[in-house]
Order: structure tokens, then C-alpha cells, then sequence
């Protein structure tokens, strides 16, 4: 936790650096306040500064951080932003209205951008599936750190099983599925933890795929012939890169979407452009 305090030892403000991704090297910021009657007075950028310009530097086992900036105002993209983020990845749908109903600022879900910052560069290999590639490209193109980018021609393995894990945000109605390694059961795997998620009302899923396996474009088209579309990478997700695919149960309420740059705008389109195209 970093936090802002008066001179009369008063907390006034805070934001927090946690773990939430499989690589223990990746960061995530957020869970940020500021008390109402200091609003506006620049003391979240203050916080944000201190932590990603000194703090972050002086912690060896940091990486690499990132932050989900909700899409229903532009302020925590505009933050994100002039802290050197590079926009990757947008997630629809994931936070419910209920968690806005008191400040009335979303209708309905809301979209969250996922932005990233390295910190220790880490090239590597990765395998971009045929279907994305040109859009992979792009965002890559962009990044802070380099790769040896690659285009996926393998098969999924027949001899060796999928290996995920889920978590089920009951809250929000999401679950979320890493998958460090995928095999030849990849959609019968998938299926089960469906199965499981709605269960618990879960309406938006997530998948993270490792683009560092060379059969990562089979296992992203499987994803699609499953009711998947693309989400975006996510650099040094599983220690190499991943792919956000997502699927939703629930309205997706794109028109209520506020996005700062025109590169957030494009990966919008690629995401809508794919969600039309279908299996």
C-alpha cells in the first residue's frame, strides 16, 4: 500500500501494487481512493508518481506492472498514460453497474483498458495465431520491450493434457481461466470450467492463453469455435506473453465506452470487428 497523509498524519489517499497475474515478476496497480474533501487536488498523481517513478524502482523482484483503467470516464487512462503505459488489451463488460450505482457514471458493465509498463526487459519468443496476426503486429510494435515474434503453425499436442486454472469473481459475475499449458482436451477442459462458473452466475469469461507455446494459434481457434473473441496480449503474463480471448453471456454495452486515444480506439474495433466474424 502507498499512502498520502497530512501534515497532521491524516490518510488521505492511497493506491496498491499486489499480485494478480500467474508471473510472480508482474504487478498490478489499483484499488486506488482518495478521500472526497481531497479530490482534485492531485494527489492520486502524486501517489501514481511515487510509485511507478521511484517506488517500483528500488523493488528488484518487480518486472513489469500493469493497470485495468475503467472506460467509464477518461481519468484513470489519462493517469496510466503519463506514466509511460502502452495500452494492450481491453477487457468488456467486466466490472458490473452496481459498483458505480453511487456515483451514477455507468448505465451498464464496464470495460476496463489493461496498460503496461516494463520495467526489466525480457525478450523472448512468442507465436502469434495466423487469424491475429496483422493486429498483434500492431500492438507489438508499440510495446516498451522487445520479442522474437513468431507466426503459430503447430498443432495442440495430442500426448500432453491442458493444464488451467479459474477463478470465479462471484461479485461481478466473471471467471477468469489461465491456461500456462494447452493439449489436444484444451475444449473439453474449457467446457467444464464453463459448467462450474455458471454455477456461480459467472456471465463474463476470460481466457488467458501462452502465446510462448508454438501451437498457441490452435488453441486460440479453438477458443473462437467456442464463442471466444479476441481481448488483446498481455506482455509477461505467464513469465512470456499472453492472450486475453474473452466471451460474454451478457449485453456488452460498447456504446457507453470512453476511450482517450485513437490506439484504444483500434483495438475496440479489432475486438468488435471480431466478435461479428464469429467461428
Amino acid at each position: 500500500s502507498i499512502v498520502a497523509r497530512t501534515p497532521e498524519n491524516r490518510i488521505v489517499g492511497a493506491s496498491h501494487l499486489y499480485r494478480s497475474s500467474p508471473f510472480e515478476g508482474l504487478y498490478e496497480v489499483g484499488v486506488g481512493l482518495v478521500s472526497k474533501d481531497y479530490r482534485n487536488t492531485g494527489i492520486n498523481k502524486q501517489l501514481l508518481a511515487f510509485l511507478y517513478d521511484s517506488f517500483v524502482g528500488t523493488m528488484p523482484h518487480i518486472e513489469e506492472v500493469y493497470g485495468e483503467a475503467v472506460c467509464n470516464h477518461p481519468f484513470m487512462q489519462k493517469a496510466a498514460l503519463s506514466f509511460k503505459h502502452v495500452e494492450t488489451a481491453l477487457q468488456l463488460a467486466l466490472m458490473p453497474a452496481s459498483a458505480y450505482s453511487r456515483e451514477k457514471s455507468a448505465p451498464g458493465r464496464v470495460a476496463t483498458l489493461t496498460e503496461f509498463r516494463c520495467y526489466k526487459p525480457s525478450p523472448h519468443a512468442i507465436f502469434l495465431p495466423r487469424m491475429y496476426e496483422e493486429d498483434l503486429r500492431w500492438i507489438y510494435s508499440r510495446l516498451d520491450d522487445s520479442r522474437d515474434i513468431r507466426l503459430s503453425t503447430e498443432t495442440l499436442p495430442q500426448d500432453s493434457p491442458t493444464r488451467a486454472d479459474m477463478e470465479v469473481f462471484e461479485f461481478a459475475s466473471v471467471a477468469r481461466i489461465a491456461v500456462p499449458a494447452s493439449g489436444a482436451d484444451l475444449r473439453d477442459r474449457l467446457s467444464a470450467l464453463e459448467a462450474q462458473a455458471r454455477e456461480k452466475n459467472s456471465t463474463v469469461f476470460q481466457v488467458w492463453i501462452n502465446l510462448t507455446e508454438p501451437w498457441s494459434g490452435d488453441a486460440a481457434l479453438t477458443l473462437k469455435t467456442m464463442g471466444y473473441f479476441f481481448g488483446g496480449p498481455l506482455p509477461r503474463w505467464f513469465g512470456g506473453d499472453g492472450l486475453l480471448m474473452q466471451k460474454l453471456e451478457c449485453p456488452a454495452d460498447i456504446d457507453s465506452i470512453v476511450l482517450v486515444t485513437d490506439e484504444a480506439r483500434r483495438i475496440l474495433s479489432i475486438i468488435e470487428n471480431d466478435m461479428k466474424q464469429g467461428a
